[in-house]
């Protein structure tokens, strides 16, 4: 029968200082990282905090409910009625603001024709003038004349362009709804803002 070979004795001198450097490096390792979270975890809470608001959408550009049907005179006469909706300024809330207008036209039994209150010339607020032959709308910084259905009146007017018109939807159960928006002023493109 054969006896074991007794092993040969270990050297633990570089033994423990070798595990002590391995468990100081572990550490220090895990240090650094618990660190680096720390730090980054509130740097990119803050950097999101602070780019929320170019990430908001504002309510310009959505269908919004501004009267209903009956209000609006059979006869087409326009009226004007005020945007009310949240505005946001930055990191700013302002709730229930008046945003802009516009007036309001009903041309058939249930069809409702929207006009941007703002003369494309230079954002002046266009005005309605009843006349004999059913009213006009005019810009009084610049003489601008505008027929009913916005169309510019003279060729050499100063506005660039026909009013700016504005998508309508009528709810069956006679609601206005206006998809609201603002243009750029002094072109003869029709450009909305951002």
């Amino acid at each position: 029968m054969e006896t074991p070979s007794p092993t040969p004795p270990q050297d633990n001198s570089a033994g423990p200082a070798a595990a002590e450097q391995r468990r100081g490096f572990l550490a220090q390792a895990i240090s650094l990282v618990l660190g680096t979270v720390t730090l980054l975890v509130p740097a990119v809470v803050g950097i999101v905090s602070f780019l929320n608001p170019l990430r908001q959408h504002g309510q310009a550009g959505r269908f919004m409910r501004l009267t209903s049907l009956d209000v609006l005179p059979e006869d087409g006469t326009p009226r004007k009625f005020p945007v009310i909706a949240d505005r946001t300024d930055a990191w700013n809330r302002f709730p229930n603001e008046p945003i802009g207008a516009v007036f309001l036209r009903r041309v058939k039994p249930d069809k409702v024709e929207a006009l941007q209150v703002v003369c494309p010339h230079a954002g002046c607020s266009i005005q309605y003038e009843a006349t004999d032959d059913g009213g006009k709308f005019f810009c009084p910084c610049h003489s601008a004349s505008f027929d009913l259905s916005g169309k510019r009146l003279d060729e050499t007017s100063p506005s660039p362009r026909d009013l700016d018109t504005l998508d309508v939807k009528v709810e069956s159960d006679g609601e206005v709804l206006v998809k609201f928006q603002s243009f750029e002023t002094g072109t003869a493109k029709k450009v909305v803002k951002a």
